[in-house]
């Protein structure tokens, strides 16, 4: 591989020259840029962008980590992430933690040892503790969504309450009043945000809120399909349910194909994220739209005004979730 030496001995020059040729700190002759950029040519040099980043402390890299890039709503962020780095000219290293703190950790060394300018964190507060933040203060961070409000970092929230009071508000206009929830795991505060929105509804249109018709998913297509056929083994099921993301939502479909009844005619289904795969599925599902690919870049640019100014105060900035209806959901069938 050709070094900078290579270079400036072909054309004849010194290294200084061949460096302020390429970085055009200083004026340099048409002819001898003329017989630098013909070595760098003829060598198929590149410049050291390590060498570069030692020089002046940045990367231009920034690393990301989320629970699984194969889940199609970190998938759509990921996209909204990269588009943002490519416009502003920086590199993304992704990581996936698959819900395992121990691999979060040996994700966060690893960025730090390649000197990434800053992290982008899509993960669970079950995964991420103080003690990460301590061991990688130097570290610049922006929670993207699913991250823990106790951790001082800058947060981009989700406002899963509002969601989750959208979705139900949305079944209880079509006549609804019956109504299930398939929340994630406990525990979690997307989880539990959008259950709370839930049950917010159904207090104020004074409704009570049966337990046995809230049951716990995992965000996964596999939980949303064992959550609904749990729903529809009672003696009495409900004729909706809101479903705490896409994910589940599609499992539930799953669930009631198998049970031969029909969406909506004999249950009205909504989701939330509104993430791409719901346009595609047969009903098309109504779901709680998350401006997935705005996340993305208002992601980068928060972790990019932290860096350019770590002492600021720390920002949580919320989303607006809005509602998309479809064709899973319809008013109730008297």
């Amino acid at each position: 591989m050709a070094t900078i030496k290579d270079v400036a001995r072909l054309a004849g020059v010194s290294t200084s020259t061949v460096s302020h040729v390429l970085n055009k700190t200083r004026f340099v002759s048409p002819e001898i840029t003329g017989r630098v950029q013909q070595a760098i040519d003829e060598l198929h040099y590149t410049p050291s962008a390590l060498a570069r980043s030692l020089k002046v402390n940045q990367t231009r890299t920034l690393g990301m980590l989320v629970n699984s890039s194969a889940n199609p709503f970190f998938a759509e962020v990921v996209q909204g992430v990269e588009q943002r780095c490519y416009e502003l000219g920086y590199s993304l290293v992704l990581c996936n933690t698959g819900a395992d703190s121990n691999r979060l950790g040996t994700s966060l060394d690893m960025l730090q040892q390649k000197r990434v300018d800053g992290i982008i964190v899509m993960c669970t507060q079950a995964n991420l503790t103080e003690s990460d933040l301590e061991r990688h203060a130097s570290l610049p961070l922006v929670m993207a969504d699913w991250g823990p409000m106790e951790l001082d970092a800058d947060l981009i929230k989700d406002s899963g309450h509002r969601g989750g009071r959208l979705a139900t508000e949305h079944l209880l206009r079509l006549g609804h009043r019956h109504i299930g929830c398939i929340t994630g795991p406990a525990g979690q505060r997307a989880s539990e945000e959008r259950l709370a929105g839930f049950t917010a509804a159904l207090t104020r249109a004074g409704l009570t809120v049966r337990k046995e018709w809230t049951v716990e998913g995992n965000f996964e297509l596999a939980g949303g399909q064992a959550a609904m056929a749990r729903l529809l083994a009672l003696p009495r099921r409900p004729t909706a349910v809101f479903a705490c993301n896409d994910m589940m939502a599609a499992g539930a479909l799953r669930a009631l194909a198998d049970a031969g009844l029909r969406v909506p005619q004999d249950m009205s289904l909504v989701g939330y994220d509104n993430i791409e795969l719901a346009r595609y599925l047969v009903p098309r599902l109504t779901s709680i739209e998350q401006p997935k690919a705005g996340l993305g870049a208002l992601a980068v640019d928060t972790l990019l005004a932290r860096i350019r100014d770590p002492q600021a105060p720390r920002r949580i900035l919320p989303l607006e979730p809005t509602l998309v209806a479809r064709e899973s959901s319809a008013p109730l069938a008297i």
